[in-house]
């Protein structure tokens, strides 16, 4: 368990651990010539039962406020330090402030240099400090009236210190995710860094990923609280000894080890601002300096209501300098532009800022409860009502393991497909869309027997994922509600056939073929009617399936579309899985142009691909044409497509 002192400066907080460890925290000659902490500074405290306490003194001065920020993040409980002969300081009041946006989960307040002051002095100091825990609602908080200097009532401390460990609870089942706060050199056993672990655990030989740096790195060994381990976890002090290709100079104090590589960082996100004094914001966009973790940066918060409705809580999008690696529930320190105040903490709701209508009041409604809860089951349900559900993206923002995260999904009950997932009651809502859409398509172009799967997806939902798109239409298909013919989707009851007058014309053109592939122009000229009467009739025919269209206005019969796929089939069984125009023309008795337009149009159909003059067999998703683009075919196996627009173009 990791401790962190806080406190203004000169009231003893270095004093207090030397007699709470022997160790002396101020390693710096500066702070030993100045008799004051600059950097932070570390102690620990082995108990009788194995446990080791980890104590991270941070300075007190408002000039080095940024090292203090670098030293609180992740830490679970704090010892606030309060000299009784000064009381309450102004550091004193920002520390505590800082405390409690940070939202540290425990607070214990020690009354040092008790040896220079009255009873009744200490009596005094003790009332105010309770009045001040009050304004930031601190409740269940510890005090000690100690002595640095006479060692008085350091025992009691101690003892108390030890009661926090048993209550405090072991890592969480987060991803493994550590803020760096210093990087070194050790003489034979290389790069080193330290800091504070926010969630999840290490073991020594597994591999993390070091932003900065963007590159992987293995850890050779570990260190956590001052002693050699094999395994680590959040709520500890951890020391890396890393190996890769990586050096000290290329890491800076506030990069991320990481259980996996992340997304890219963000330069912008949606945050709810707690401030301490609403009047510090009283415009609707200001610069602010930031602290995060152990980095620090500046950015700009912009209200996302009207200022007028402002209160100690409030909605904003946060627009950041320099992008960030942030997860959900992050909370950044807010100070003013000068970095002279602290304004206040803004809490990361979401890493997705929308370009448009993150204004509107149905959204900040949305926004406004996200802010309500941070447990992964409501945070999980509140977004599968936005829409479709980027896992990847989700499973980062809450730092997931893969096994949370599926019993999250199951326990959810949505429909997964592709990386996504989406609630099972929407996903009903876009089935009936795809139905409405296809109905609105059959009233407009009856003549049509349907659309392609991709054209649908465009029609009705263009916005949801692929992946998505398609399991709905998969599941309309299951139960009857879709049919699927040659490769176009429709309604059940919607069906292509050819008029009287047109069945007639089509008889007479049929013979025709005998001698394929048939030109437009030669059978209009033959049948003596005009060529876009013909090509309508070729059109309506190719959605029929009867007839295939191997370049514009050039058919060929279904049925010997087929035969053909199934000769080349088995040619190029024969010639290692292949087949040349030479041989097509061998096999068929035709010229090489028209060989050259056979396996071109197999090629564009999906049923070869072309390799130099070859022309290779796959077994491969099968297509029908639309609109002149490939689209998928929800067939499979070796049944060639016979039906695509015949106007695709070659």
């Amino acid at each position: 368990m990791i401790f962190v002192t806080a406190g203004h400066v000169d009231h003893g907080k270095t004093s207090l651990l030397r007699a709470l460890t022997g160790a002396d925290t101020d390693r710096l000659p500066e702070e030993k010539r100045r008799g004051m902490t600059i950097d932070l500074g570390y102690a620990y405290l082995p108990l009788p039962e194995g446990e080791i306490l980890g104590f991270i003194d941070v300075p007190g001065h408002e000039k080095f406020l940024t090292n203090m920020l670098a030293g609180v993040g992740g830490v679970q409980h704090a010892l606030l330090v309060v000299a009784c002969d000064d009381g309450i300081m102004p550091q004193t009041g920002e520390h505590l402030a800082i405390l409690h946006l940070l939202r540290i989960p425990g607070l214990t307040v020690v009354l040092t240099k008790i040896d220079r002051v009255d009873a009744t002095r200490r009596v005094d100091v003790r009332a105010a400090l309770e009045q001040t825990l009050r304004r930031y609602l601190w409740s269940n908080v510890s005090f000690f009236d100690v002595s640095a200097t006479t060692g008085e009532n350091i025992a009691a401390l101690k003892a108390h210190l030890h009661t926090l460990v048993s209550r405090c609870v072991e890592a969480d089942a987060r991803r493994f995710r550590l803020a760096i706060d210093r990087a070194f050199h050790v003489h034979g056993a290389g790069l080193v860094v330290t800091g504070t672990a926010f969630g999840g655990r290490i073991s020594t030989g597994e591999t993390l990923w070091l932003t900065g740096a963007e590159r992987p790195v293995r850890v050779r060994h570990l260190h956590a609280q001052n002693h050699p381990v094999e395994t680590a976890h959040a709520g500890q002090r951890i020391a890396l000894n890393l190996v890769g290709d990586v050096h000290k100079d290329s890491i800076a104090r506030g990069d991320w080890l990481l259980s996996e590589a992340p997304p890219p960082p963000v330069n912008r996100c949606l945050v709810a601002l707690e401030l301490l004094d609403p009047a510090s914001f009283s415009q609707s966009s200001q610069n602010v300096h930031l602290h995060h973790a152990a980095r620090h940066l500046t950015g700009r918060l912009s209200l996302l209501h009207s200022p007028e409705a402002a209160t100690k809580s409030m909605l904003c999008e946060l627009v950041l300098d320099t992008p960030l690696h942030l997860v959900d529930g992050d909370v950044l320190v807010v100070r003013d532009v000068s970095a002279r105040h602290t304004l206040g903490g803004a809490r990361v709701l979401s890493l997705a800022s929308p370009r448009r209508g993150k204004r509107q009041p149905a959204f900040l409604h949305w926004l406004l409860r996200r802010a309500e809860t941070n447990d992964d089951h409501d945070v999980l349900a509140l977004w599968l009502q936005q829409g479709a559900v980027d896992l990847n993206a989700f499973a980062w923002a809450r730092q997931l393991t893969a096994p949370v995260l599926q019993a999250l999904l199951h326990a959810s009950g949505a429909l997964i497909k592709g990386g996504y997932a989406m609630d099972a009651a929407l996903a009903e809502q876009q089935c009936d869309s795809l139905i409405a859409a296809l109905a609105e398509t059959h009233a407009r172009t009856p003549e049509h027997l349907g659309v392609g799967r991709a054209r649908l997806r465009r029609m009705a939902l263009p916005n949801t994922p692929e992946a998505l798109v398609f399991a709905h239409m998969d599941r309309l298909l299951a139960e009857k509600r879709l049919v699927n013919t040659h490769g176009w989707l429709h309604l059940p009851q919607h069906r292509l056939a050819f008029t009287a007058e047109e069945d007639v014309l089509w008889q007479r053109l049929l013979p025709l073929f005998h001698e394929p592939p048939c030109w437009v122009r030669d059978l209009a000229k033959a049948a003596h009617v005009s060529e876009e009467t013909v090509r309508t009739l070729l059109h309506k025919a190719a959605r029929l399936g009867h007839v295939v269209a191997i370049v514009r206005d050039r058919y060929y019969l279904a049925s010997q579309i087929a035969r053909m796929a199934q000769t080349v089939r088995d040619a190029a069984a024969n010639d290692e899985g292949s087949m040349e125009t030479a041989a097509l023309r061998h096999h068929f008795g035709v010229g090489r142009k028209l060989a050259i337009q056979i396996l071109e149009f197999f090629d564009r159909s999906g049923f070869t691909r072309r390799q130099g003059n070859r022309h290779l067999l796959r077994d491969a998703e099968l297509f029908a044409m639309d609109d002149g683009v490939n689209t998928p075919d929800d067939r499979r196996g070796n049944e060639f497509p016979v039906s695509f627009e015949p106007d695709s173009g070659s």
